[in-house]
């Protein structure tokens, strides 16, 4: 917000570095493939669990029968999906068997995502957009990076934001 650069990110940590600011940078990807829009038409209590229900989520071109436990799933939610053959962190949904009924994918929570720390029930998605849709088209996600600076005890110029841009200002002229 405070100023731009035009440097690539490796340049950057080079000039900070030599500015004394011993700086590293990480690269950030969602971790999440083949997730989709989909609105949930029917959910009912799973015949043989107490806190599992059972329900027909809406992908467009598909009706899914999906087991969620989350607890605030009900009728008319428009929730992110995770399909048979979509990854999700370091999972691969499939086809499982749940107390005799089988579920054909995974509505997800913000966490399981990596979207947010939210793990308290499924992720509420509020879109006019077509069910089906992948949830990258509708939240734009762009690939983060992050600086991160390591200070030294006489560097306090650059505990906030303002500082950092002022020692950017010095790599750009």
């Amino acid at each position: 917000n405070y100023i731009s650069s035009d440097k690539t990110d490796n340049q950057l940590v080079d000039m900070f570095t030599q500015l004394g600011l011993e700086c590293t940078v990480s690269h950030y990807k969602n971790n999440f493939s083949d997730v989709l829009i989909g609105k949930v038409v029917k959910c009912v209590k799973h015949p043989n669990a107490d806190k599992l229900k059972l329900c027909e989520i809406d992908l467009g071109s598909k009706v899914e029968e999906i087991i969620c436990g989350a607890p605030n799933i009900k009728k008319g939610l428009t929730v992110p999906v995770a399909i048979i053959g979509s990854k999700v962190g370091d999972f691969k949904i499939r086809k499982v068997k749940i107390r005799d009924v089988y579920s054909n994918g995974m509505v997800c929570s913000g966490k399981e995502l990596g979207i947010n720390d939210d793990h308290d029930g499924i992720m509420i998605i509020d879109t006019k957009e077509k069910l089906g849709t992948p949830i990258e088209d509708i939240l734009s996600f762009n690939d983060d990076v992050v600086f991160e600076l390591d200070l030294t005890p006489n560097r306090g110029d650059c505990l906030s934001h303002l500082g950092v841009a002022r020692e950017i200002s010095i790599l750009e002229n």
